[in-house]
């Protein structure tokens, strides 16, 4: 896997606070590790506080551009964690949901786990689409055009989504592979 995305940019997003520690950690050394360089993206710059199991308090990182400093356009790929709150801070910034809606309409690979595909609902980009994520997230896809599926790691078409920490092996090797494929066509057809 090591250089399998070298010369790739990849954003990963970051809440101000709530994100799921190790489902921000492990997808961006997934692709660092094989040769990406990685950009964390947020709300606001600074320190970030990420959580563990949603209610424990996880470590602190550095969110380093905002989403009025970068455009869909830089990368080549976008991962999306999850957590309960984080991905509610997110989904409720309009800066967050055009960046992500952006990366549908440029055909790029996107990944999402857990509660993240709440973000990918709030972009109104899962029409069509099958996905998995945390269970209780189901009913929401569905409403928003999608097919909920209960799995270890989902790829349509270029969108990545798994279900919560213990799919993460399965949704970072994806996330890897999905981005080294490039652009898939039909990223766009829920855009």
């Amino acid at each position: 896997m090591a250089n399998e995305l070298q010369g790739r940019r990849v954003a990963i997003l970051l809440a101000p606070v709530g994100t799921e520690q190790v489902e921000f950690t492990e997808p961006k050394k997934a692709v660092e590790d094989a040769g990406a360089q990685v950009d964390v993206v947020g709300i606001q710059t600074g320190d970030a506080q990420t959580m563990n199991s949603d209610v424990n308090p996880g470590e602190t990182f550095k969110v380093e551009k905002t989403f009025s400093d970068v455009s869909p356009d830089d990368y080549d790929g976008l991962i999306v964690p999850g957590g309960t709150v984080g991905s509610d801070n997110l989904r409720g910034s309009e800066e967050a949901v055009n960046f992500i809606h952006g990366f549908f309409e440029q055909q790029k690979p996107v990944g999402a786990i857990c509660h993240g595909p709440w973000t990918l609902v709030e972009a109104d980009v899962v029409r069509g689409r099958t996905l998995t994520s945390y269970p209780t997230l189901q009913t929401d896809i569905r409403n928003a055009g999608g097919e909920w599926v209960d799995q270890e790691v989902v790829t349509d078409q270029g969108l990545v989504t798994s279900r919560n920490p213990d799919d993460l092996p399965a949704f970072c090797s994806k996330v890897v592979e999905e981005i080294s494929e490039g652009k898939h066509a039909e990223q766009a057809r829920s855009a």
